[in-house]
């Protein structure tokens, strides 16, 4: 970074700023078209896209039909936020920050919206009574890793993650100073998982979701094209546990929902039913056109 920056005394938004997201990147809240959000048949109608925040999700939906929670069926929706679908009046009105991963629950007496994706697990968690402790200790532990993963992500996502992948130049600095930031994470769960099978203790739980769905699919070399640089496999522990959570059925299908990028035969745009994993992925639908 040889250019010295000198901050105005106010800030001003300059739109060609650059980077991947520089065109629906804005300071400001708020829909800025109109248009009405779908709903299918199901009570449970989720407005999302793959990405890490999107699969905790997903993979908590099916992990909860795979326990036979029939309550638990829904219908995912396909917001493309490199378009700004997220933007539109239907999506603003479910979550007024415009974020994926947004949740509508019609089957309470007046509908539930359950925006942000730590608040969507926690919320399916109760409402199922599944994947999160019973007991006060234990909950509260899968709870301190939950949050923890709210709080941290942010750092390897928008810190490591942007300034790698997505910024307009690579700059030393932050990338020097995420790297840091994001193997210090890393280490917090290798030594955490040296002791425990699972993130919380023995107990797959809503924390494994929310921690694997970023931290898991990092060590797998599925973000950012990182994992040489920043040495994922001397994380042992945190390799053992996201390759077993990788091995499961239910998180195979999550992956899969609202994935618009990847191989086709991963991408399923849109779920309505269990059987559109195998007749409506990507690659048979474009082969019927």
């Amino acid at each position: 970074m040889s250019d010295v920056y000198t901050p105005p005394k106010v800030w001003t938004w300059d739109q060609s700023s650059g980077g991947r997201f520089a065109s629906i990147n804005r300071p400001i809240a708020g829909a800025t078209k109109e248009e009405d959000r779908k709903v299918g048949k199901h009570p449970l109608q989720l407005y999302s896209l793959a990405t890490p925040n999107g699969v905790k999700v997903t993979v908590m939906l099916e992990e909860l039909l795979a326990l036979g929670h029939e309550g638990a069926e829904y219908d995912a929706w396909l917001v493309n936020i490199g378009e700004g679908d997220q933007f539109t009046s239907g999506f603003v009105s479910v979550n007024p920050n415009s974020k994926i991963p947004a949740l509508m629950d019609h089957s309470t007496e007046t509908p539930t919206r359950v925006f942000e994706s730590g608040s969507i697990l926690l919320y399916l968690a109760e409402k199922f009574g599944a994947f999160l402790p019973k007991d006060l200790s234990s909950r509260t532990e899968c709870m301190n890793w939950l949050f923890w993963q709210m709080g941290s992500a942010p750092y390897l996502g928008g810190g490591f993650g942007h300034f790698y992948a997505y910024a307009p130049e690579k700059w030393e600095y932050p990338i020097n100073r995420f790297a840091m930031e994001s193997k210090r994470q890393l280490d917090v769960l290798d030594r955490q998982l040296a002791d425990n099978k699972m993130i919380a203790g023995d107990e797959y739980t809503i924390a494994d979701m929310a921690i694997w769905a970023w931290y898991g699919q990092l060590v797998l070399g599925r973000l950012y094209e990182a994992a040489e640089f920043l040495d994922v496999t001397s994380y042992k522990n945190v390799m053992r546990w996201a390759k077993e959570i990788d091995a499961r059925p239910a998180v195979s299908r999550g992956r899969m929902v609202n994935r618009a990028f990847g191989e086709l035969h991963t991408q399923l745009h849109e779920r309505h039913d269990a059987s559109d994993f195998e007749t409506k992925t990507q690659d048979k639908i474009e082969a019927a056109e």
